[in-house]
């Protein structure tokens, strides 16, 4: 079974994030701050269960989303776990920046939990397809 982490402050879009991934078969984490999402990840890598995906808010307290991308990509441990960036900044330069943090891809609020559902499945399957 898939592990996702689900890093967002807004308690009702955690929610219903996990819920649709839990109906589609995958094992949730979560947290609700950048700080908490970065911990728990670093966390369960290195008791040798890291998350296969995080999805990952961008307008968050303690630590943006881009600034938790980049301290995951820039720690060996987790550098290679795909992060799928959630945000309501849509705009051509902010899909920049956030590619340039090491997302994986980006979904702009308000969003479909199908879409999201979907993609989080391509980027598993990219990832796959890779190793």
């Amino acid at each position: 079974m898939k592990t996702v982490l689900v890093v967002d402050d807004d308690a009702n879009i955690r929610e219903l994030i996990a819920w649709k991934l839990t109906q589609a078969g995958f094992e949730t984490l979560a947290a609700p701050d950048g700080h908490a999402g970065l911990s728990a990840a670093t966390t369960a890598t290195s008791e040798g269960r890291a998350p296969d995906l995080i999805v990952l808010d961008w307008m968050m307290p303690k630590m943006t989303g881009i600034e938790v991308a980049r301290a995951l990509r820039e720690n060996p441990a987790t550098s290679n776990i795909p992060v799928i960036l959630l945000t309501s900044n849509a705009e051509e330069a902010d899909v920049e920046q956030g590619l340039a943090a090491g997302v994986d891809d980006y979904i702009a609020k308000p969003f479909s939990p199908r879409e999201m559902l979907a993609r989080v499945q391509a980027v598993l399957a990219r990832c796959e397809a890779r190793t």
